[in-house]
């Protein structure tokens, strides 16, 4: 780290969530924003010019072999997520990998045996993980206030207008359901015993654009995600998010649509974001910001972090996948 105990941060990627990833290390005190790579030079001086980043790189392996930094946040196309992970772990950098870890468990399982035997600290950034609401839920549960989870349902949905944009790159269970199963797991603290799924796809994207999977946990619980894509363009929902937990003593809801604020103008009906990375008066803060502090002090504490483990992901990521078989196939996965 800098000798002001600042820890120097690299963002490799800068689509859209790479742009935030930047803005938001840019304006944290106790981080440096020291490095930036795209392979897009335009895009590149774009970022790099806006956030006054000097050290600019169109090749990943140049920004990893620069001694001046200390972690990278990877946020880039999920295919290339093992390759990029794997040198940079090799290379004594500390590694934030953004979720889903990567396409498949045996890609996963790959960076975890990297990971296990390297000099930096290695997270996914499971960001929900990272969310007070779920947080405290997972306290309650932890203290037995709704007793023995028996089901658990979820849905996290988004407008169409958005599921265009990614629907080539990802499916909405992989990409968004991958959230809850995470959560439901953490929650659980059990292990999946079977998948069903079934995914529709009325859209013209390569991946699907919704799906459902209901789960059959080991402790006996049934667990449903459902991730849809299709909402209408007009929905006034930035994303329509709840997940219920049914317990042999209570329940528990977690509603994460609506936020808190409801702005009705000309243009219609919205429900902007006001946990994850909003931007009032152009500062950030919010869900995003805590997940980051927490792996700089990660790093600047020499402390593993234990928020999520890489095994845990690596869970989440083979739900998601035997579901994608299962909606294939129209069979029952067992693990």
């Amino acid at each position: 780290m800098s000798q002001s105990n600042r820890v120097r941060w690299g963002v490799i990627g800068l689509g859209w969530f790479g742009e935030v990833h930047a803005d938001n290390l840019a304006e944290i005190p106790e981080i440096e924003l020291a490095a930036l790579c795209t392979r897009r030079p335009e895009r590149l001086n774009e970022i790099g010019e806006r956030l006054g980043v000097n050290r600019r790189y169109t090749d990943y392996r140049e920004l990893l072999a620069d001694t001046e930094i200390d972690v990278v946040s990877i946020t880039t196309h999920i295919n290339d997520h093992r390759d990029i992970a794997i040198d940079a772990l090799r290379s004594g950098k500390h590694v934030l990998l953004e979720k889903p870890m990567a396409p498949t468990v045996a890609d996963c399982e790959q960076i975890v045996e990297v990971a296990n035997n390297a000099k930096g600290f290695f997270m996914v950034g499971h960001i929900c993980r990272f969310d007070p609401r779920v947080t405290i839920a997972k306290q309650a549960i932890d203290e037995g206030r709704i007793g023995k989870i028996i089901s658990m349902h979820a849905r996290r949905n988004l407008s169409k207008a958005i599921g265009q944009t990614v629907l080539d790159d990802i499916s909405a269970l992989m990409g968004d359901g991958i959230h809850d199963a995470d959560l439901m797991l953490w929650f659980s603290q059990a292990n999946v015993s079977t998948v069903y799924a079934q995914e529709v796809h009325p859209g013209q994207n390569k991946f699907p654009d919704g799906g459902w999977s209901i789960a059959r946990l080991d402790n006996g619980a049934v667990a449903v995600v459902e991730s849809v894509w299709h909402l209408p363009e007009s929905t006034p929902y930035a994303i329509d998010a709840r997940l219920e937990v049914i317990g042999t003593e209570g329940a528990l809801y977690i509603n994460c649509g609506e936020a808190g604020l409801t702005i009705h103008d000309a243009r219609g009906v919205k429900m902007p974001d006001t946990m994850y990375w909003p931007r009032p008066f152009g500062n950030y803060f919010g869900v995003l910001k805590e997940e980051l502090c927490y792996f700089a002090n990660c790093v600047r504490n020499s402390e593993a972090p234990d928020r999520i483990t890489p095994a845990e992901s690596c869970a989440a990521v083979a739900w998601m996948e035997a579901a994608t078989e299962s909606a294939q196939t129209g069979s029952v996965i067992t693990f």
